[in-house]
């Protein structure tokens, strides 16, 4: 028969869950609370009468689709048990939540704040930064922990990393066969002593539809409120069974048409934002008023100078002023025939031109198609090893991906260039640069390009299978398992070669008025660059000049892992509570990258773009574990239940050596309804291959990050600047040094540098109260956990600009040694950092869990009612051992207060559906945060009240609503509509300084940029 999957979101508590009816060996399922029967053949569709027999039914009963004898293995486990209990708490999302909340992947499921508890999360918003996993991957991180310590699992067994470029850490959750998922089970708590490395935040474990029969077919559209950005996924399912063989499968397509920042009004003027004074209005300390036009982007927040020209300070007449000045920026100006400078009018930071309306078609949310299909299948062999099943899978995923990027091109005339007029070609801008060959430059025009391609495309593959079935004891089971993933990934990025831009600024004149090349002769391509002109400085290039210097470069990326593992489990003896289980197994793991850059990229040809060299590694692990559950007390006076879960594993890598990793849960309930619980584990983390193999990637600070450069006045200068003074003095800079050029960062991995597995440890405690009431009552279920995670030695990359502070802050300067090895520092003057993943870090991470859960039959409907809500104490962290911990708690992007609500009813064949997002503000914590001395563990008071006089760190509480109507017209067909973001609440605003941003809005995923959206979703089974 035809099911369409039914689906609660719902928090799993100690005692208040029923089993799900799932084959032996499947995973945990849906969770509810129990109450006195009701006659749940009354609801109109079968999914609701499913639902209502699970919420109606005490822990551990066998519900009618579930057979007397079969057992479920719930994540954060390996025991099989009759009954659904957790030691710890579990979350529960299934695929009619995901519907119903207008998520029209899982992806954006997983990384909403339900999941994700605030964490914030590398999503759709970061096309224009440097990400982990290449740009389009998509991940997830628990606790705000990062992806790389949190493990997501396919319907138990891991899901490689995915994505391109060498930083390839983590699962890409676009690779998630959204179509055939029936749940997702995330455990917030450590696991390695269960799943091994990674599992340090916690767990997720998307699980497949096992149940499927017939045909099932969907489609959904989200539509923004400005019209652009439209989303749309189509998908077919089918499952069949012909005999022995069980066949479950999808296929789908999804389509998300880029959003521009310029589609949507909210970025359509960011200013700085500074305050002048606490308590003034947003912008009044900017260089114009907020109403003023002209306060729009500037190089405060969302400018960049175009169209205009870098010279030696000379004079001219000032832009604004009128007047005649000192000026080292310029712009053409045709009509200015007197004064020192004709042609030109001099400029400062606020009035040269900052705004080019082409980078505001960059994308706010890029564009993307995904194709993915997944297949999964099951062949009883009858009697034969054991009355074995032979199962499995493949999942096949395309990702096509675009981030167009708008690029300022800094084109730099040589001293005695011939392209330059004769009265400035023979000055001194800047030192010689990379582009200047050798020779100094005398003139640099600020030019805006427009927009550069940047695609990506990964192919995931993803193929496992086993044979499962009785082991020699009685009742004992065993499972072979066999994955295969490879991750091929292409990307494709439009650079300015530097080689070219070089070659074609260094001319000769042909005595005609025009140029060629000087290096001609060897290399005949060469198209000469554009003599300077107000043309070329406003953007008029040549074609044939602008298809020299920009080329396609395109870099490829490999990961494969391949996993080989083997477990038995089940009774030892007979305890009062029930039957000791035992689970061992043991797992072999390989893994391997291979990132080969663009030639350009390995060769330091890209000009101002990130340059890498090669990534290539590979690593493997032996593991053996085991896992003890005893049921030690059942049914007594003060133990209606009183249970203990053990867990081991020792893990030994071919790169670090071994380590030995455990567990210990336990729950007791002392009566039916109320109960207790908790565990203590630690877990074990080891680097990922980029982290060990990065090759050398280069990025850039800017000219300001310089410590030596633009020192105050000696008498001006603090206690630590007349540190950095003397150490620059001593390598002989001058004491009015300024730094003209950017500082290359090389950013490497950590393999030479001995890197280290880092370690945590993970303890809960809580407790879930699950009372029996009167059915007039309805079913009530409360539950309340601590958590306490503390990681060492963690796995960290050493900043570029904390190396710089380190080195020339240090009273013992050495300008070979401690963290000045790290930097070099030529002749000019010019800066380059090399940094690397080292294991310095300290995350901690504590505070409370609450989820309540209400679900009566009123007005001859159902009402359920969920709320999840998290409180954290602390998020802190350090670099080295020797600082203090500065908790960002309750700041701007970590807030201490999340929480997530939703109110459904279904009267007959419709279900209403509303959801609350919630965000905690922050008015203090932020200020407080950025004024902390991590040295001294001293906050500034001074500095505190410096920050609230000149920047507003500030934000409100944020909510999200989202509602949405579903239709059942049998069983058959479905429909959905609704809105999310219904207020079309905008993100908030705040001062462009220490965070980034988009516009106003600090970056951070849990906050919507898009605005209000419609969706809906139609299902058709046959």
């Amino acid at each position: 028969m035809t099911v369409i999957r039914r689906a609660i979101f719902s928090t799993v508590s100690l005692a208040a869950i029923a089993a799900v009816g799932l084959p032996a060996a499947a995973h945990a399922q849906d969770a509810s609370t129990p109450s006195a029967a009701t006659d749940c053949s009354t609801l109109p569709t079968p999914a609701q009468q499913d639902e209502c027999r699970h919420a109606q039914a005490p822990a551990g009963t066998a519900l009618p689709d579930q057979a007397e004898g079969q057992t479920v293995v719930v994540t954060g486990s390996r025991i099989r048990r009759s009954n659904f209990t957790a030691a710890e708490p579990l979350t529960v999302i299934t695929n009619e939540e995901i519907t119903q909340a207008g998520f029209i992947s899982a992806t954006d499921a997983l990384q909403s704040t339900a999941v994700t508890a605030g964490g914030g999360q590398i999503n759709n918003y970061f096309g224009g930064f440097v990400t982990d996993g290449g740009t389009g991957a998509n991940t997830l991180g628990l606790r705000g922990l990062g992806p790389a310590r949190t493990l997501i699992l396919l319907n138990g067994h891991r899901l490689a990393p995915g994505g391109t470029r060498g930083s390839v850490l983590s699962a890409d959750l676009n690779v998630l066969p959204t179509a055939i998922i029936d749940r997702i089970e995330i455990l917030k708590a450590g696991a390695s002593s269960i799943y091994g490395s990674d599992a340090i935040a916690g767990v997720v474990n998307i699980i497949t539809d096992r149940r499927l029969q017939g045909l099932h077919l969907e489609m959904q559209t989200n539509v923004p409120q400005v019209g652009h950005g439209i989303d749309t996924r189509v998908s077919g399912s089918f499952g069949f069974q012909a005999g022995r063989l069980s066949v479950i499968g999808s296929l789908e397509y999804r389509r998300r048409q880029a959003l521009a920042r310029a589609d949507v009004p909210f970025f359509s003027c960011p200013i700085g934002g500074f305050l002048n004074g606490e308590g003034s209005e947003f912008g009044s300390g900017d260089a114009f008023d907020p109403s003023d036009p002209r306060d729009c982007f500037t190089l405060d927040n969302g400018g960049v100078t175009i169209n205009t020209l870098g010279l030696p300070t000379r004079q001219a007449i000032g832009r604004t002023s009128g007047t005649v000045g000192n000026f080292n920026r310029f712009v053409p100006a045709p009509e200015v025939t007197t004064g020192p400078f004709p042609g030109y009018l001099g400029v400062g930071t606020y009035d040269r031109d900052t705004f080019d309306r082409r980078q505001e078609q960059e994308p706010l949310v890029n564009g993307e198609e995904t194709y993915t299909a997944f297949l999964s299948g099951t062949y009883d062999v009858g009697t034969a090893l054991g009355n074995a099943e032979i199962y499995g899978e493949l999942l096949i995923n395309r990702r096509n991906s675009s981030a167009p990027l708008y690029r300022q091109l800094a084109l730099d005339y040589l001293q005695g260039s011939p392209l330059l007029p004769a009265d400035i070609r023979d000055g001194i801008f800047s030192n010689p640069v990379n582009t200047s060959s050798g020779v100094p430059v005398a003139a640099r025009a600020f030019i805006g390009w427009g927009l550069t391609d940047s695609t990506q495309q990964v192919d995931y593959v993803r193929a496992s299978g086993g044979i499962r079935g009785d082991f020699f004891f009685p009742h004992w089971r065993y499972d072979a398992y066999v994955g295969k993933s490879w991750n091929d990934g292409t990307y494709e990025t439009e650079s300015f070669l530097i080689d070219r831009v070089a070659a074609s600024t260094d001319v000769v004149a042909n005595g005609d008025g025009t140029f060629r090349c000087r290096s001609a002769a060897t290399n005949p391509n060469c198209v000469a660059a554009p003599a300077l002109s107000a043309a070329v400085i406003g953007g008029d290039l040549p074609q044939a000049w602008r298809d020299y210097i920009l080329q396609n470069t395109i870099g490829h990326t490999q990961f494969r892992e391949t996993t080989f593992a083997f477990n038995i489990d089940g009774p030892l003896f007979r305890l009062p509570g029930g039957d000791a289980q035992l689970s061992l197994g043991v797992e072999y793991r390989r893994q391997s990258i291979n990132d080969q850059p663009d030639p350009n990229a390995v060769n330091g040809n890209l000009l101002g773009l990130t340059a890498g060299t090669p990534t290539v590694g590979k690593d493997n692990v032996k593991e053996v574990f085991g896992e003890l559950f005893l049921p030690l007390l059942a049914d007594r006076p003060f133990f209606y239940r009183l249970n203990l879960d053990g867990s081991v594993r020792y893990t030994d890598y071919a790169s670090y050596g071994s380590d030995t990793t455990y567990k210990i849960a336990g729950e007791w309930e002392p009566v039916r309804g109320f109960a207790f619980r908790g565990s203590y584990g630690t877990s074990y983390r080891a680097p990922a291959l980029a982290e060990q193999f990065l090759g050398a990637t280069s990025g850039f600070l800017g000219a300001d990050s310089d410590p030596c450069s633009d020192l105050p006045d000696p008498a001006d200068q603090s206690p630590n600047e007349q540190i950095v003074a003397a150490n620059c003095a001593s390598i002989g800079l001058p004491a009015d040094f300024h730094q003209t050029n950017g500082i290359t960062v090389f950013q490497v991995g950590g393999a030479e540098a001995g890197l280290k597995a880092e370690t945590s440890t993970n303890w809960t405690v809580g407790a879930v109260v699950s009372p029996r009431l009167p059915n007039a009552i309805g079913q009530l279920s409360l539950s309340l956990d601590y958590f306490d995670v503390k990681v060492s030695n963690g796995v960290s990359q050493l900043g570029a600009s904390t190396i710089l502070s380190r080195c020339y802050g240090d009273s013992s300067f050495d300008p070979t040694g401690g963290f000045c090895r790290f930097v070099d520092r030529d002749a000019n003057g010019g800066l380059e950092v090399t940094t690397s993943y080292v294991n310095l870090s300290e995350d901690i991470r504590k505070g409370y869990e609450f989820n309540a859960r209400y679900a009566n039959n009123i007005f001859g409907g159902r009402f359920i009612f969920n709320a999840r809500v998290t409180h954290y104490t602390e998020q802190s962290s350090r670099l080295f051992p020797e600082e203090f911990l500065a908790d960002a708690n309750g700041t701007v992007d970590t807030p201490n207060w999340v929480g997530n609500f939703d109110a459904s009813y279904t009267y007959r064949n419709v279900t209403f559906r509303y959801g609350i997002d919630w965000i905690d503000g922050d008015h203090h914590r932020t200020y407080d945060y950025f004024a902390f001395d991590n040295l001294t563990g001293i906050t500034d008071p001074d500095l505190v009240q410096a920050y609230r006089d000149n920047y507003y760190l500030e934000v409100n509480d944020y909510f999200l609503h989202s509602a949405s109507i579903q239709f059942n017209i049998g069983d058959r067909y479905q429909f959905t509509i609704g809105v999310r973001n219904l207020f079309n609440t905008a993100p908030p605003r705040i001062t462009a300084v220490g965070y980034n941003t988009i516009g106003n809005a600090p970056l951070y995923s849990g906050y919507d940029y898009v605005g209000r959206q419609f969706f809906a979703n139609v299902n058709f089974n046959f």
